[in-house]
């Protein structure tokens, strides 16, 4: 790794983390930079897990300390994710890169159009009802969030807030509380699909997990005095340059 690559992934791992805090979606710029920078696909996905596991751990500790944590119940959703996310990744490595890149460049204009409307902030919780048919329901759709997530990853947090809203009927922090735990779980799982087909690049992702925990501590100050507006303006424009420069990169 070339003293300019580390400089411009370190960079590029801040802006993801700081995003992540201030509007979400960091993975919408981590994962297409990795593939600019040469990375294969597959690659640049296996790479993209270690800077998600670390920022996870980081938040399922703070969590934890907060007692906000509910660990049978969170434990409960992550066995049907980590199942599914094993077929998620081995999709992705036996995936070529340029279907891949052209789905990954849809899905983020999709998360984005989320991240700016923000539907799953407009549901309507549920009442608590703890229900053997919810509780059969709720493990079905992790079992496909791990798919998803195993497969991409990127905008999966408002898939699990808007499960979770509908279903249980728990405060965001609870919920949030339970989706680092859900991700950290399944992250793993797929990473070692990744790690065992040989698809990750340990330099860049070591690099990317550094930017991202510094970005977040950034954002995390920042978020408190300014809004996040700005945020996501700069996140539109990024995320669709990106989007397009990836469907259309094999043409």
């Amino acid at each position: 790794m070339t003293l300019f690559s580390f400089i411009a992934i370190l960079a590029v791992g801040i802006a993801a983390g700081f995003i992540n805090v201030m509007a979400g979606g960091g993975s919408l710029l981590t994962l297409p930079m990795l593939i600019f920078f040469g990375l294969p696909s597959a690659v640049a996905n296996g790479t993209n897990r270690i800077a998600l596991m670390a920022q996870n751990i980081v938040a399922i500790a703070s969590y934890r300390k907060g007692g906000y944590f509910d660990w049978k119940f969170s434990m409960l959703l992550a066995v049907p994710a980590l199942i599914g996310s094993i077929m998620g990744a081995q999709i992705a490595v036996s995936m070529s890169d340029d279907l891949f890149n052209r789905i990954l460049s849809i899905v983020m204009i999709i998360v984005l159009i989320i991240i700016i409307w923000k539907p799953h902030k407009k549901l309507s919780a549920s009442q608590v009802q703890d229900t053997w048919p919810k509780k059969i329901g709720l493990l079905i759709i992790f079992f496909f969030v791990g798919v998803y997530g195993g497969f991409i990853q990127a905008g999966v947090g408002f898939i699990i807030i808007a499960a979770l809203t509908l279903v249980t009927g728990l405060s965001l922090v609870k919920i949030n509380s339970i989706k680092v735990f859900v991700v950290a779980i399944y992250t793993l799982s797929a990473f070692v699909v990744f790690i065992i087909n040989d698809q990750v690049h340990w330099g860049y992702g070591i690099t990317l997990a550094i930017g991202t925990s510094i970005g977040a501590f950034l954002g995390s100050r920042f978020a408190v005095k300014h809004g996040d507006k700005w945020v996501q303006r700069i996140l539109i424009v990024a995320v669709v340059a990106m989007a397009i420069r990836l469907f259309f990169k094999t043409m």
